[in-house]
């Protein structure tokens, strides 16, 4: 059974204040854009092995003990019996840039297995199994636009729709940890309630009320960042973002852009015939 894991982006991101558990209260609005990995299960001929992933396109870092699928699938198999699994990944969404990639990989997987295997998992226990993976793994078993809160696992539905406009992701070959990300980032209350500026719909207004607090600290760190964003502007972008706590900007255009990068940078663009999930 083949899926496309896909990626999402932020639009805006508030860092609230550091829990007791160490992590951060976040707000920020997730939207499911169609920069895809594709995936692939099949039951595996060597029952001697429980789980193979193969994996291409871009590499991965570390042993399979220390993939997120890898770890989806212990959760799994401690609670249901599983034949031998044999995973095809292949890896499109750059890693470190802030687009949920991996996250999406983990839940396409599990939504995966429950329907080829018949599990039984309802929505909301898929749900706590993503929870588990990753803050924002569970916001891809549904793949709905969400406002996410509490450390970016809980989840409320949202009014917004960009399906008419361009989307322009640029990744530009920086590799950006959450921890380094929060480095030098100043907690402090949001001047804007997020739902109210984003729900309004007003485009034009978002480039001065829409702020992604990471910002702050990635363009101190990475200059070439902070002027990708403002190529964005300078090409047209209605409003122009760095996504989530990773190196990729993103920008909303009313009409296609065209725009060159550095032949190692990697970009996608989503335009406005693609429906929206």
């Amino acid at each position: 059974m083949l899926s496309f894991p896909n990626a999402k982006i932020n639009l805006g991101l508030h860092v609230l204040n550091k829990r007791p558990d160490g992590l951060h209260n976040i707000e920020s609005v997730f939207y499911p854009v169609f920069w895809c990995d594709v995936l692939e299960v099949i039951e595996g001929k060597n029952r001697r092995v429980s789980l193979e992933i193969e994996q291409s396109g871009l590499k991965i870092d570390g042993a399979p003990e220390t993939n997120i699928i890898y770890k989806a699938w212990q959760l799994i198999s401690a609670e249901k019996k599983l034949p031998a699994i044999r995973v095809y990944l292949h890896k499109n969404i750059p890693m470190g840039a802030g687009l949920g990639g991996g996250s999406s990989d983990a839940a396409h997987f599990i939504n995966l297995l429950n329907e080829q295997f018949e599990l039984g998992y309802t929505v909301v226990q898929k749900i706590s199994l993503a929870s588990q993976l990753g803050s924002d793994c569970a916001f891809f078993i549904n793949n709905k636009t969400i406002i996410a809160s509490g450390k970016g696992d809980q989840m409320d539905s949202i009014s917004i729709d960009l399906s008419n406009y361009y989307i322009l992701l640029v990744y530009p070959a920086i590799h950006c940890d959450t921890k380094m990300a929060y480095q030098g980032l100043s907690v402090k209350q949001p001047a804007n309630q997020l739902r109210s500026v984003v729900e309004e719909n007003n485009l034009q207004e978002w480039r001065n009320l829409l702020i992604n607090d990471f910002e702050e600290s990635i363009f101190v760190k990475f200059p070439v960042i902070k002027d990708l964003k403002q190529k964005l502007y300078d090409s047209g972008a209605i409003y122009a973002s760095l996504s989530g706590s990773g190196s990729t900007v993103f920008g909303i255009f009313d009409k296609e852009p065209n725009i060159v990068f550095p032949a190692n940078y990697k970009s996608f663009l989503q335009i406005p015939t693609q429906k929206v999930f």
